[in-house]
């Protein structure tokens, strides 16, 4: 899925002065609406006005492996729905409310919301989507599924701003050019990964070294462990497989993780015609 970005303006609000609690984000001329907070600040979330809308929401947490989960719904109140998960559902830790910003949404705007935000981020697979049943596509004219689909794309925005990669494509692009492409190899290891302004992403279908070596130290055994909990690395034979492509801080933690021991990814990574990112990236 191709996602084209544009400059945007996005207003955020945080009611009671703390970045880590309570945050409203809009773009100023949009109709759109969201409203982020931890779980543990329901009661002050429940005093703020566009928690009572009509809309659609995200729960977000973690399994046992660290996977990042989500749960999408959508709620002619979606306060009401919100305090029934309170009671229901342990997984979730954060919140995310999205409702138009004068309460216009019908039940059915929420439905049809709920049913594409729930499509693209199955497609996208940044996290694991856990509700137990599906949800049909409401009944509903193409210009009013026009606007939708237009809200849509600034509640992707406004989701990602607040910290949560729901509906964007790791890559960016369907298509990779070879230029664009990095190697890294090793033994067994034979890795592919592109530059991101998140990091460095290695991708589906890299092969990685299987036993890391004695001096390859904690935090590289401890980072590939949590990727073989997640799923992400499998074991193969002898080397591990990357099932998804993943993202790294930095590029020695991509090349670590690659080779299996301690690493300077600016050396290690290189491009079709052997310079490194070294050479292309800081000189």
């Amino acid at each position: 899925m191709e996602i084209k970005n544009k400059p945007q303006t996005i207003q955020i609000f945080l009611p009671d002065g703390n970045p880590r609690s309570i945050c409203e984000a809009e773009i100023t001329n949009r109709l759109i609406k969201t409203i982020y907070f931890p779980r543990i600040a329901m009661e002050k979330a429940s005093k703020r006005e566009v928690v009572n809308f009509t809309g659609v929401y995200f729960l977000f947490g973690e399994d046992d492996n660290g996977r990042e989960l989500v749960y999408i719904g959508e709620g002619e109140n979606c306060w009401d729905r919100i305090r029934s998960h309170h009671r229901e559902k342990d997984f979730w830790t954060d919140c995310i409310i999205a409702a138009t910003k004068t309460d216009d949404y019908t039940k059915t705007d929420g439905k049809f919301l709920e049913h594409y935000c729930l499509k693209i981020a199955k497609k996208v697979g940044q996290y694991k989507v856990i509700n137990n049943t599906g949800s049909r596509k409401p009944s509903i004219s193409e210009s009013r599924q026009a606007d939708l689909l237009d809200n849509f794309d600034t509640i992707r925005i406004l989701v990602g701003t607040l910290g949560f990669q729901l509906f964007d494509d790791k890559r960016g692009t369907t298509e990779l050019s070879e230029n664009e492409i990095f190697y890294c190899k090793g033994k067994e290891a034979q890795a592919q990964a592109i530059l991101k302004d998140e990091g460095v992403l290695v991708l589906k279908g890299s092969v990685a070294n299987l036993e890391a070596t004695k001096t390859a130290g904690a935090w590289v055994i401890n980072m590939r462990q949590k990727l073989v909990n997640k799923g992400v690395l499998t074991e193969n034979g002898n080397t591990y497989l990357f099932e998804e492509d993943q993202i790294f801080k930095s590029p020695s933690a991509a090349a670590a993780c690659v080779l299996a021991r301690r690493a300077n990814g600016w050396k290690e990574w290189k491009d079709k015609n052997g310079k490194t990112l070294d050479e292309l990236k800081r000189r």
